[in-house]
Formats: C-alpha cells, sequence, structure tokens
C-alpha cells in the first residue's frame, strides 16, 4: 500500500531541507492519491531534470524521466499539459547545488 501523497511529498521536502537544498510545492493536487512530478534545478550548470511517478509492476513508485534530454522550458510544457491532464498532479521543484533529486525510490535508468 503506497502512503498518501501529501505525507510523501512532505517527507521528500524534508529531506532535500535537510541536506541543505531548496523545495517548495508548485502544484498542490489530491492529498491522497495524486501523482507526483519533481522538478530537480541544478543551481550551479542551470540545468534541470523533471522525474515522473508511475508503479513499477511489484506495486512501488517508480520514477522515469519522461524527456531526459530536453530543456527546461520543454519540462515545465511537459508539467502543465501533465496538469491539464490530470488536475490532481503535484509539482514539487527542488533547487540544489548538485542537481539531486532526493527520491528514495527506484529511479529508472539511473
Amino acid at each position: 500500500m503506497l502512503i498518501a501523497t501529501d505525507v510523501w511529498v512532505s517527507a521528500l521536502i524534508r529531506r532535500a531541507q535537510m541536506a541543505g537544498a531548496s523545495a517548495v510545492v508548485v502544484r498542490k493536487g489530491d492529498a491522497r492519491a495524486g501523482a507526483v512530478l519533481v522538478k530537480a534545478y541544478n543551481t550551479v550548470e542551470r540545468t534541470a531534470r523533471l522525474y515522473a511517478e508511475t508503479i513499477g509492476l511489484d506495486g512501488d513508485r517508480l520514477w522515469i524521466q519522461p524527456h531526459p534530454d530536453a530543456s527546461e522550458g520543454e519540462l515545465d510544457a511537459y508539467a502543465a499539459r501533465q496538469a491539464d491532464y490530470d488536475p490532481d498532479i503535484w509539482l514539487v521543484e527542488i533547487e540544489d547545488r548538485t542537481g539531486r533529486h532526493f527520491l528514495v525510490e527506484d529511479v529508472a535508468g539511473a
């Protein structure tokens, strides 16, 4: 069973802040079962990566990068399209000197 989205997002933000990064909820979705997008911004290189939540075959959260080589503008456009499609989606933005995402679940391709 997955933890409620609002609790999971709070834990992600806390992990990032404890490590010295800045993390904010840009878009708040359904508190119980909203999907999550995480945008990790590298403040030194001025690059961004976007991670989208999915559910793996085992039922656990799995993270993918829907557009691994996209510019930040393209990532923002993707997030906006997803929000138009799914009004329950969350968007969390993390700013970190090395661009860490602070996800503890599996990240595909990592």
